[in-house]
């Protein structure tokens, strides 16, 4: 069975209408019908009412009628979606609106227990015994869902319960990780669903968005099913063009690997003798009290002759040890410059002063100020995080706070630049006012395409900051497809990706370092200097890299 994709963020791209997309079943209910048939022409036997995230009564008869008139003529199955906003008495009542409307099919989306349905799952069955119930749950990339139970745990305690039809994931994950959850659960004795993400969002323009990435998902979706999964569909990022890609791909049940000789950019066979530039690199706090890794990746980046190592602030949403105290605790323990991330997300103007504080007690005395990826929580998706900050209000305010409070010891303030913005002009301007602001210093996106390197270059001459070029080692073929296809401003050659296909691990690192060299000397005379972002704890990468690049 094939479930449509999603409803709230394609009705955005579609109408640049930010409102919560079920109140459209009664302010636009043409819009929302049109959706549906998208859909349903995209080749779907299932679809979703749109009220995900709704109680309100008339909302919810609108749009469960305008799905079925969407469905009308065809053998489209309509299911009543029910977000994790119902629970308990509400979802009780909910669940009785939509069996007064005649509804026979039921989804209980987005999960992060079971406890909270449970009693409208047993009303479904009393009062309607053949209905269909299908529960889906949203956990994190690790499979653990917000009240720290498993996946696995979940699913089979759905598994028990014989109110319920089918179980399933939705949501949070991208088609890899969420491919690498269904993996790990083995064999399922109901009916599995699946239906991620297209990948993950980033923020442009103050508006979330995903990248377009078809043909990737539909690969994913059928490595899904080769797995196990009998009913597949899409979450927050997908479209009908993703659905209707899935399904021609799952029903071809091949997936089509382009084998076009791939030639990478030259080798450089003698690099001149050069004036070595600052190296930083970046590690990530643990997501456990477990800091050994992080203590011997810090003390063997310092023997590969690293100057300064960054520490991200819980990058993708996902809560990581605090970036300003594992920085103390490596410049304390191993000796080396830190520079710890601190992101816009979450943290008023009283937390950001106090971690500054106490950054400076501690003799850190520079940070990067960076927006912070949107939080992947679709339990609160209409409200993202907290927000007191952007990233050029951030650097006004600690610069503000160097003239007063650190007036001895002031902070550097480092900041981002997006060298693969689509409207670089505007990026820019951005970090114009970043610089006007306080900024110091900006750490660029990873660098990969022929436009990136343009890009940085243009920054170079027209910036009056220090300018550090982003380097992101490239540790398989899967990791290159990942990094391509669910993360946004990463854009890897199609020629290097196909290079890297059927390779051994130790082939596509020696690929990506070759490449990576290469972009490297193309942008060295601009860089003040190097971020080196470790992928996947694979140091020894990092380590391979300088080693080849800078000695």
């Amino acid at each position: 069975m094939f479930f449509d994709g999603a409803f709230g963020t394609y009705y955005i791209e579609k109408t640049n209408d930010d409102t919560p997309c079920e109140q459209a079943n009664l302010t636009h209910p043409d819009t929302v019908i049109s959706i549906h048939k998208e859909y349903i022409a995209a080749g779907v036997d299932a679809i979703k009412t749109n009220t995900f995230a709704t109680l309100q009564e008339d909302v919810i008869c609108a749009g469960y009628t305008l799905a079925k008139k969407a469905a009308e003529g065809t053998d489209v199955k309509v299911f009543a979606a029910i977000g994790p906003k119902a629970s308990g008495e509400a979802c009780l009542r909910v669940v009785d609106l939509f069996i007064t409307l005649g509804a026979t099919y039921f989804l209980f989306e987005t999960l992060s227990d079971l406890e909270a349905v449970l009693p409208s799952v047993s009303e479904i069955k009393r009062r309607v015994p053949h209905a269909m119930i299908l529960v889906s749950f949203a956990v994190s990339r690790d499979g653990v869902a917000q009240n720290d139970q498993s996946i696995a745990s979940l699913i089979a305690e759905a598994v028990r319960n014989p109110c319920i039809d089918a179980v399933g994931l939705n949501c949070i994950c991208g088609p890899l990780h969420m491919l690498e959850i269904v993996r790990r659960l083995g064999r399922v004795e109901k009916p599995l669903a699946a239906m991620p993400n297209s990948g993950y969002s980033s923020i442009v323009h103050g508006r979330t968005v995903y990248r377009n990435n078809t043909a990737y998902f539909a690969d994913k979706m059928l490595e899904m099913h080769q797995a196990g999964v009998g009913i597949l569909g899409g979450c927050c990022g997908t479209t009908p063009a993703h659905i209707a890609c899935a399904i021609r791909r799952v029903r071809a049940g091949a997936i089509v690997t382009p084998h076009v000789a791939a030639t990478l950019p030259p080798a450089v066979s003698a690099r001149n003798k050069r004036r070595r530039k600052p190296i930083s690199v970046e590690l990530h706090p643990p997501v456990d009290g477990d800091i050994a890794f992080v203590m011997q990746a810090a003390e063997r980046l310092k023997q590969s002759g690293v100057e300064r190592i960054t520490f991200v602030d819980s990058p993708m949403s996902k809560t990581r040890a605090d970036s300003f105290m594992t920085a103390a605790l490596i410049k304390r323990e191993v000796g080396i410059d830190v520079l710890p991330h601190l992101t816009c997300r979450d943290k008023n103007f009283i937390a950001i002063k106090g971690a500054l504080l106490g950054a400076s007690y501690s003799g850190i005395n520079q940070v990067l100020v960076v927006t912070g990826d949107p939080v992947v929580n679709a339990e609160n998706y209409r409200n993202p995080g907290v927000y007191n900050f952007n990233s050029k209000e951030l650097i006004r305010y600690i610069n503000g706070l160097n003239t007063q409070l650190f007036a001895g010891n002031a902070f550097s303030i480092g900041g981002a630049i997006n060298v693969n913005a689509v409207n670089f002009e505007a990026e820019l301007a951005r970090c114009r006012e970043k610089i006007e602001n306080g900024v110091q210093f900006l750490y660029s996106q990873p660098i990969f395409s022929d436009a990136a390197i343009r890009n940085f270059k243009q920054a170079r001459s027209v910036l009056s900051c220090k300018l550090f070029a982003g380097i992101l080692p490239i540790v398989s073929y899967k990791n290159a497809l990942f990094l391509n296809n669910e993360l946004a401003g990463i854009d890897i050659p199609q020629a290097v990706v196909e290079a890297l296909t059927d390779k051994t691990q130790a082939q596509a690192q020696a690929i990506s370092t070759e490449f990576l060299q290469d972009v490297i000397d193309q942008i060295y005379d601009e860089a003040d200097g190097f971020y080196i972002m470790t992928p996947m704890k694979k140091v020894e990468l990092v380590c391979q890299l300088i080693q080849k690049s800078f000695s």
